[in-house]
């Protein structure tokens, strides 16, 4: 095939080569390569080149690599280079660099297994694979699964899916896997939870059946076959179990690192259990059959608490805790077994030691003797012709009879589990079909191949095949459906393999003839292998070295099979005797394991000795044959169960799953080429490439090829028929007819083809792109020079200008220059020359008056140095004076100034008393403390100086006084010295002698100055020192103040972070909450859907319904008023004794504590009612105030009004009296008294006639009524207008009446009325007053009542369990009964009483208010003036005024619910009457029961409305108009309920006419309550009506369907085809789902519904369409390209613009797309370098981290100009996301529904004005 493709060895072209280490390896063309050629230069991926020779026999050239876009496909069928690199490399690609392990292979699903936890299977990925198409999913378990189970639905076929491959490459996890799929999907079809107890088989049979391999922690060391049941509505009804090949070995035998099976650990683990103690069991490292493999742990893993799941799964399944105990006896028993030491007595005999520990344990278990045991255990018995011996055994063969026996035991006791297994998992139902998983071993080749090797080898030819057969069918069917010319397609046939097994003088015919021979041996058998088989079969070989073994050529690779141990294992033998004792056993479950040896076909394991022991299960259908075929062999046994596993494969359609192990060392995704291939090899997938490459393997829809290759079309190709499009296209690009041919719907292409196509689109793309880049660049260029021509002009003009302007503007300034060099010239010669006019002046004046000042001068000083001497001297002792007074002053400044600075730092240093600011300044604190006392000791030093320095001053003050003195005296002196000359030598000496003092004075007094300088210095030094410190320490205390002030702030936003957080968690948690209880409420929906069905089918099986019975309420809230809850105790009494017989439900504390619950809600309730009482009685002690002080300033007015009133009484009461005698008489003249009884037509014509003219005379009534009072009112005001005028007005209007006596006796007449009235105000008062007390003291005694009955219940607490729920219940029941229904009469009583006075007071408000009106008007009642005489008035009738009730009567409710409710039509409402029309009804209806205060009325309408609503929607619930009609009308019903309720709340949005028409007598908060429960049940199944319409629809019109045509390319699928994204009809597109999301808005918008709740709905709607869709875009890799995620965003941006078209923008809807828009733009950008990680991470914040890599790890390259993404790229974004907490889920909870609220939304319609259409039928309902 290779050479066919010559022509694509071009330069560049990438090559496969051999390779040892990596099998194959890359490497690219160096040259292009020419048919004479006889070696290809090649370079490798590492850059050295080779030169790589061809065959020259063959010239076979290397295998062409895929293109790169093709790399990484879910199935290995759409390759274009179908072999063996490229099948290795895609499953390597997938599995290192995308982390998949699953990949299709035509029909095959390749499974890898990454020793890793994936979250690939959890009920999400159920979910999403559920009803899915095999290929248009991401390649799993669970698409395999899903496929068996729709064709066994579609074709009524039973299906097998077949799992095999080598120990550790997860064929126990996938078949769990695909078991636990159909669990999920299909359920029970009873409530025995059959799909639990197929789940609880498995980790019994992992216990019992796998064990620790050097290859896998969990190998099952048998094959398995469970065959899954369904019934008619394909759902599981039960399983069976059929078992193969139990290596039995495994339990006397392990190797190094392996372990015995899981049971016997776990035991071991949970020997300290007190249920084990018994078994007398220990670590497992102290038995020999446990400990063997030295390496007893399995990380990860607890054997204890795999034992109690395993204990679980046992009672699951029915087995009981004593079957399970003698199980685990067995186990125990075998350990100890293991134990056992045998001794020699002599060469050829042994013996066990007497009381061996172990083997008493052993017997104590078994219920054996240890005499026998011991016994046989070292004896076996010889049966000759006429003698029978018992013979010693030496000490081998005593171990391996031990052994053998333990193993005896396992197999009996593996069997007898799996057959109850098999029982518990058995239905009665009658199973209708089912599906088959078969894990069994793949083929196996080790170092040492024994019989065991040999056996599922050669099950695995016969799968083989059978795998090669089905798939060699299926390509057969395929061609023939397309109408393809078959062509015989030549494939592996295994069958010579199989016949050199299984036929006439085969290996194993030849191996059960040497097991009859008396001295058969492994070396004879292989003789007779030798001479029958060597050279006349190919397929059998004799190795060279070795005359006791054969090689098989079997269809993987050639086995060697050691001769040794053949015979043995074959016979499978143990001692008789040893299986005697056992039956004779005490034990039961023993002898129940070994009661049907005789019964049995076969034994059911293999020999002892070897490595390994194979078990075969029974062949049940042969029981009873005679006892020579008891002897059968394994090998026989095993080919008659493997035939029965075949003809059950045949008949049936299978899926194949084929394990593979990546590597040897269990490392997590690390994949050796070496090993994958060996298995490739082996599990046939290989075969299937091989046969698909044979043939046609890439196949095209005519569609897709023309959407795929349009691109090589010209436009004269492209034609109306899409399929003569292809055709003209292929013929003109592939020459030869043979590469291709044309099928009904699909073209088919030989292996290269595709790749070909694929080239030449890649070319002409390549091309088209130069053409496009040359054109670009072309425009680019001349755009640039365009733009830098006009910009070159442009700066030209510029400049030219600004160099014009420039020599302008310099001839200007050399203008100016020289106008400013002569103006200036001239100023400075002018100014010069003045000043050396003023100089020379200035000079002459000077010198002048200096000369005249000098010689004033000398004058002046001799004048004044006299005078100069005197003051000089003067002077000079005064600036003495004045110094010293300065020092003396300044000293004490300074002293003072210390003092003042020490006390300030004192204030300081206690006003900073801050404790850690001295926590963190202690240093500085002694620090300060040092200087302290440093200045105090200078402050003392210069305190000591001050002091000396005030005794010099003081000194010198002395003696200057002294000197002061002597200078009087002296002067005294000198005025003597005048007279006497000769005292002046002495004076003048004196004088000398003072200057002298003087001098050392003033030298004294500059030391001292010196000295208070250098102080001065020193303490300004410290100051500033201290200035500097205190700065220092200023800035330290600012700079703490700053961090305290930035740590608050930095706590302030923590805590504003932690309070935001925190309101975000409770928010979460109210919603989580809301949406637990809307969950309970679905589940609660379900459950009662659920028991109405069984109560309707249990009533049409046992009987007809009675007459008259009525279904009990049950949607009856339990927190209903008292009123309700005692009226329903009648009918759940009466419904109870209807279940009496039945079942008695025992009482049981719950119901002891809600009955006291009850008696404290009573007591509220008394008091409540107390309260109310005394609320009203003082409002009626008010009102008759208020209405005595209003009656005795209209007492005139009154007696007018009731004398008024009395005479109209009158006149009606003989009018009414008169219009019943004349209905009497019409009654008494029909004839017949039949005719006129209650209910005949004439009654009825008669009571209508009635009422009508009852209405008749309220109206009159109360129009005479109003008339009168309006006339007495016209008087009252015409008589205050008269007092107002005259003083008389009485006067004279008596004087205008004819008979004074008239007017007397009508006065008195309204006296003696008025005084009865009165009378009777006071006595109804009394009774009132008299009721109240009475009502009091038996609330009181009530009160106490239950007081005693808590005590009495606090006692009974203190009782026994048993007595004290009897005694305390029966007790508390009667006496609760007896007192409910007291209470109930009572509050009768108190309720008339209560509307008696509210009546009353009515009536009073109703008197007083036209009383105050009646003062304005004039009266023209009896007494009128003669001067304005009454005119006639006609008064026109008026409307009724309706009080916006419905008026029905109770036997009409039947009609009104089932006309309004079950009969209506939404579509005929929705269209002609006002939104919510049904609600209102309800609502007048309900306020009509209110105004009559008949609570049995209110509870009845409400429970038949709610019934019959959910009825409705039981009925029609899938019908999005009617669900979402009754939607809309229920929460139009809880809005009226909460609008009229009377409360504060509602009722400020309302009209002064709606609070008029608000419920009086009932508070229906509790009903409010049910019909919101009942408003979020219809919702969620307005979501899951809307959810089921659009499910269809989002997969297609937002992934599949292009809705930007071309931009998403068509890549080659393979066998399994995904489903087209072109839009055929039929196809869902992105328009249908606007269609249909336009349609749910318009259903909604014309029902009324709430705008917050359709918000809430359109949010749910878009919340199922992006969770969907990102789900089915992270399971497709088909779908993770550029161009999908272009689709993607636009089809976004068409649901965003529908929201902004319906103004929906701020609902919520469009962040719930938030994570499918950033998968979308995942998909675009771009994925290189760190600084795109970067802006992933923070760009994809909806998305979680599972979600980013899945999308990475599956963005695939549809055109070669994309990339795809490195590996170090998803790990750069791993490691950047690792520190994000959220949940490792990866798909959207599709099943997710927000909790919905209920916002009030009052109505502004007025019930008054409703109108009841003709066409509703409810004539019965009279508007009030």
């Amino acid at each position: 095939m290779n050479q066919e493709l010559h022509f694509m060895y071009l330069k560049y072209a990438r090559v496969w080569i051999p390779d040892a280490e990596d099998v194959w390896k890359s490497a690219e063309l160096a040259k292009d390569y020419k048919q004479k050629d006889t070696a290809l230069h090649l370079q490798l991926e590492d850059g050295t080149t080779l030169q790589y020779k061809l065959d020259p026999k063959t010239k076979n050239l290397p295998h062409l690599r895929n293109p790169d876009i093709l790399v990484g496909e879910n199935d290995l069928t759409a390759l274009s280079y179908l072999h063996e690199p490229a099948v290795l490399h895609n499953l390597k690609v997938r599995f290192i660099d995308s982390k998949l392990i699953y990949t299709y292979c035509g029909i095959v699903l390749v499974a890898i297994n990454p020793y890793e936890t994936l979250p690939i299977y959890g009920s999400d990925i159920i979910n999403a694979y559920s009803g899915q198409n095999m290929g248009d999913m991401d390649p799993h378990i669970f698409a395999v699964a899903e496929e068996a189970y729709k064709q066994m639905a579609r074709d009524e076929r039973n299906q097998s899916i077949i799992v095999s491959g080598e120990s550790g490459a997860g064929k126990t996890v996938s078949a769990k896997y695909a078991m636990r799929y159909f669990a999920t999907v299909s359920g029970s079809a009873s409530e025995a939870n059959v799909e639990e107890k197929v789940l609880a088989s498995n980790p019994i049979m992992e216990a019992i059946g796998n064990a620790k391999t050097t290859r896998n922690d969990n190998s099952s060391r048998f094959g398995k076959y469970i065959e899954i049941g369904f019934d008619k509505r394909y759902h599981i009804i039960g399983a069976n179990m059929r078992t193969y090949l139990l290596e039995k070995s495994r339990v006397v035998f392990q190797a190094d690192e392996e372990r015995n099976y899981h049971i016997f650990y776990q035991l071991c683990g949970s020997a300290n259990l007190p249920d084990f103690k018994d078994l007398k069991l220990a670590r497992a490292d102290n038995f020999h059959y446990t400990n063997q493999g030295r390496n007893l742990i399995i990380d990860g893993v607890e054997d204890a608490k795999e034992m109690l799941t395993t204990r679980n799964a046992f009672s699951l399944l029915g087995i009981n805790e004593s079957y399970q105990m003698g199980l685990f006896k067995v186990l125990a028993a075998i350990l100890h077994l293991g134990n056992v030491e045998v001794k020699d007595r002599d060469s050829d005999s042994s013996s066990i030691p007497p009381n061996n520990k172990h083997l008493t344990v052993f017997c104590d278990l078994m219920g054996v003797t240890y005499q026998d045991m011991s016994h046989w255990l070292c004896h076996k018995k010889l049966k000759t012709a006429t003698e029978t011996y018992i013979k010693p055994v030496p000490k081998l063969q005593a171990i391996n009879a031990r052994d053998a026996l333990a193993k005896h035991i396992y197999a009996k006791l593996f069997t007898w589990i799996v057959d109850h297994v098999n029982e518990s998992l058995h239905s009665t139902v009658k199973q209708h079909s089912f599906i088959g998983v078969l894990d069994i071993y793949g083929f196996e080749t080790f170092e040492i191949n024994s019989f065991e090797q040999f056996c599922i080898n050669y099950a695995n030819e016969k799968l083989q095949q059978q795998f090669n057969m089905h798939v060699f069918k299926l390509e057969q069917e395929e061609y023939m459906k397309e109408q393809i010319p078959w062509t015989l397609i030549d494939f592996y046939d295994n069958q010579p393999c199989i016949n050199l097994i299984e036929a006439k003088m085969g290996v194993l015919d030849l191996l059960d003839e040497e097991c009859k021979m008396p001295k058969g041996s492994d070396e004879s058998w292989a003789q007779k292998l030798y001479n029958t088989h060597l050279k006349k079969c190919a397929l059998f070989e004799k190795p060279r070295m070795s005359n006791k073994a054969f090689i098989i050529q079997h269809f993987a690779d050639k086995v060697e099979y050691q001769c040794e141990g053949f015979l043995e294992k074959n016979k499978d033998t143990v001692n008789e005797e040893q299986i005697h004792v056992l039956k004779a056993s005490k034990f039961d479950l023993l002898v129940e394991l070994f009661q049907d040896d005789e019964k049995t076909s076969s034994p059911t394991g293999p020999p002892p000795g070897g490595r390994t022991r194979l078990s075969v299960k029974p062949d049940k259908s042969r029981g009873g044959q005679s006892s020579k075929e008891h002897k059968k062999t394994v090998g026989l046994q095993f080919r008659n169960s493997l035939q029965l596993l075949m003809e059950t494969l045949n008949a049936t359609t299978p899926h194949y799953v084929r394990c593979i192990k990546p590597n040897d060392f269990k490392f997590p995704f690390t994949f050796d080429p070496k090993r994958a291939v060996q298995q490739l090899r082996a599990c046939g997938v290989l075969e299937t490439i091989r046969i698909s490459a044979a043939g046609f393997p890439s196949r095209w829809t005519y569609q897709e090829f023309f959407s795929r290759y349009r691109v090589l079309m010209k436009q004269k190709d492209v034609l109306t028929d899409k399929k003569l499009t292809c055709k003209n296209v292929l013929e003109r690009l592939v020459q030869d007819p043979d590469k291709y041919q044309f099928g009904k719907t699909k073209i088919f292409f030989r292996a290269g083809q595709v790749a070909y196509l694929e080239k030449l689109r890649a070319d002409k793309l390549r091309a088209a792109c130069i053409r496009i880049q040359k054109t670009i660049r072309c425009w680019l260029a001349r755009k640039k020079y365009l733009r830098m021509k006009k910009a070159a002009i442009t700066i030209q003009r510029r400049v030219r200008g600004y160099q014009a302007r420039c020599l302008a503007k310099f001839l200007r300034r050399t203008r100016a220059a020289i106008i400013i060099q002569k103006c200036q010239r001239m100023y400075v010669a002018r100014e010069l020359y003045r000043r050396k006019r003023a100089a020379a002046i200035a000079l002459q004046c000077l010198l002048r008056a200096y000369m005249a000042r000098q010689l004033y001068q000398a004058l002046l000083r001799e004048h004044k140095a006299i005078i100069i001497q005197k003051w000089v001297r003067g002077w000079l002792a005064r600036q003495w004076f004045k110094r010293s007074l300065a020092a003396i002053v300044y000293l004490q400044c300074c002293v003072r100034r210390m003092k003042a600075k020490r006390e300030l730092k004192k204030l300081k240093i206690e006003a900073r008393s801050v404790e850690h600011f001295k926590k963190l300044n202690i240093g500085m604190e002694n620090k300060i403390m040092q200087l302290q006392r440093k200045v105090d000791e200078q402050s003392k030093e210069n305190k000591s100086l001050s002091e000396r320095l005030t005794g010099l001053e003081n000194t010198y003050t002395i003696e200057g006084e002294r000197l002061r003195g002597e200078l009087a005296r002296l002067r005294g002196f000198e005025e003597e010295a005048k007279s006497n000359a000769s005292r002046v030598v002495s004076l003048l000496e004196e004088l000398v002698r003072l200057r002298k003092e003087l001098e050392a004075t003033q030298s004294e007094k500059k030391v001292i100055e010196d000295w208070a300088d250098k102080y001065r210095n020193e303490m300004e030094a410290m100051v500033a020192e201290l200035k500097e410190q205190n700065n220092l320490l200023k800035s330290e205390k600012n700079n703490l103040n700053r961090l305290i002030q930035e740590q608050d702030q930095v706590m302030t936003d923590k805590m504003q972070k932690a309070l935001a957080e925190q309101t975000k968690e409770l928010e979460n948690d109210l919603n989580e909450e809301r949406t637990r209880y809307q969950n309970l409420l679905s589940e609660h929906l379900r459950l009662e859907e659920r028991y109405d069905d069984l109560k309707e089918e249990i009533t049409l099986t046992v009987a007809v319904p009675k007459p008259g019975h009525r279904r009990t309420d049950s949607t009856h809230s339990s927190n209903e008023s008292e009123c309700t809850y005692n009226s329903e105790i009648a009918e759940s009494e009466e419904s109870s004794r209807g279940r009496e017989d039945v079942t008695k439900a025992p009482l049981d504390m719950s119901l002891f504590l809600k009955l006291q619950k009850r008696v404290t809600e009573l007591e509220q309730e008394k008091q409540s009612l107390q309260n109310e009482l005394d609320r009203k009685d003082e409002q009626f002690q008010r009102a008759r105030a208020r209405d005595e002080e209003e009656h005795k300033k209209s007492r005139g007015a009154e007696l007018e009004y009731e004398s008024l009133k009395r005479q109209e009484l009158e006149s009606e009461n003989k009018k009414l009296k008169h219009d019943l005698n004349q209905i009497r008489q019409s009654m008494s003249g029909i004839a017949g008294a039949s005719s006129a009884a209650p209910g005949s037509p004439a009654y009825k014509v008669l009571l209508d006639q009635l009422n009508a003219s009852n209405e008749e005379l309220e109206v009159r009534k109360e129009e005479v009524l109003i008339l009168r009072s309006q006339l007495v009112s016209q008087k009252e005001a015409r008589q205050h207008k008269d007092t107002m005028t005259e003083p008389m007005p009485y006067t004279e209007e008596l004087k205008n009446m004819k008979d004074a006596e008239e007017i007397t006796q009508a006065y008195l007449t309204l006296k003696e009325t008025n005084r009865l009235l009165e009378s009777q105000m006071q006595s109804q008062r009394r009774s009132h007053d008299n009721l109240v007390e009475s009502l009091r003291g038996e609330l009181q005694s009530l009160k106490e009542e239950n007081n005693r009955q808590q005590q009495l219940l606090a006692q009974n607490l203190q009782l026994p369990p048993e007595a004290r729920i009897e005694a305390s219940l029966q007790h508390e029941i009667t006496r609760l009964t007896n007192e409910n229904l007291d209470l109930m009469e009572q509050l009768e009583k108190q309720d008339k009483t209560v509307r008696k006075l509210k009546k009353q007071l009515k009536v009073f408000a109703k008197k007083i208010g036209e009383l105050e009106v009646g003062g304005q008007v004039e009266n023209i009642s009896p007494g009128q003036t003669v001067d304005e005489p009454i005119r006639p008035v006609n008064i026109p009738r008026k409307e009724k005024d309706f009080q916006g009730m419905l008026e029905y009567k109770k036997d009409d409710e039947l009609k009104l619910v089932k006309n309004l409710i079950l009969e209506l039509k939404p579509r005929g409402v929705a269209v002609n009457m006002i939104p919510g029309l049904p609600a209102y009804i309800l609502f007048m209806c309900l306020r009509h029961a209110d105004y009559l205060n008949d609570d049995q009325k209110v509870r009845t309408l409400l429970t038949s409305s709610i019934n019959s609503i959910k009825k409705i929607l039981k009925k029609r619930g899938d019908d999005f108009e009617t669900v979402s009609f009754w939607l809309s009308n229920t929460c139009r019903f809880l809005h009226c309920l909460k609008q009229y309720s009377g409360e504060e709340a509602f009722t400020k949005y309302n009209t002064n006419k709606q609070n008029d028409h608000c419920l009086n007598n009932f508070d229906l908060a509790e009903y409010r309550q049910v019909l919101s429960d009942l408003a979020i049940q219809i919702y969620q199944q307005l979501i899951k009506c809307m959810e089921n319409i659009l499910q269809p629809m989002i997969v297609s019109g937002m992934l599949e369907h292009e809705t930007i045509q071309g931009v998403s390319g068509v890549k080659p699928t393979g066998l399994r085809k995904r489903t087209s994204s072109i839009a055929d009809e039929g196809t869902y597109t992105l328009d249908s789902i606007l269609r249909q999301l336009n349609s749910f808005h318009s259903i909604m918008c014309q029902h009324g519904t709430d705008p917050e709740l359709m918000k809430q709905v359109v949010r749910q709607q878009f919340y199922i369409i992006g969770a969907v869709t990102l789900n089915n875009l992270l399971l497709r890799k088909d779908m993770c390209s550029w161009s999908k995620g272009m689709q993607i965003r636009y089809n976004v941006s068409q649901l965003e613009e529908w929201l902004r078209d319906k103004n929906l923008m701020n609902c919520g809807a469009k962040e719930t797309l938030e994570p499918l828009i950033q998968a979308a733009q995942l998909l675009q950008v771009k994925k290189k370098t760190d600084e795109d990680a970067e802006a992933i991470c923070s760009m994809c914040h909806a998305l979680t981290t599972s979600q980013i890599v899945k999308v990475l790890n599956l963005y695939t390259p549809v055109n070669e100009f994309e990339e795809r993404v490195s590996v170090t790229f998803i790990r750069t974004i791993q490691t950047r996301l690792r520190d994000r907490k959220e949940s490792p889920q990866l798909l959207m909870d599709t099943k997710l529904i927000y909790p919905v609220t209920f916002p009030f939304n009052p109505s502004s319609l007025a019930l008054e004005t409703i109108q009841i259409p003709g066409s509703l039928n409810l004539g019965f309902l009279t508007r009030v």
